[in-house]
């Protein structure tokens, strides 16, 4: 399976989370450098909350379906 697919499966794990809060989250893109670029999407967006939601979630939900990757970034 290649990585890009290993990422969407990653988001769509994490995805009904922030839909339930009016909002979502699209990849963007996989650096040469293995950092992930998403882009918050929603209610997500302006969230108070979205840059531990960014870390906590998303970050941690790619790194266990990718362990080589860096880090997530929003964009």
């Amino acid at each position: 399976m290649e990585q890009k697919e290993k990422i969407e499966i990653a988001l769509d794990s994490i995805r009904p989370f922030l839909q339930k809060d009016g909002g979502d989250v699209e990849f963007v893109e996989l650096t040469d450098d293995k950092v992930v670029k998403v882009k918050l999407l929603g209610a997500c967006e302006s969230c108070s909350m979205s840059a531990m939601t960014l870390k906590a979630g998303i970050e941690e939900s790619i790194k266990n379906a990718i362990p080589e990757i860096i880090r997530v970034d929003a964009v």
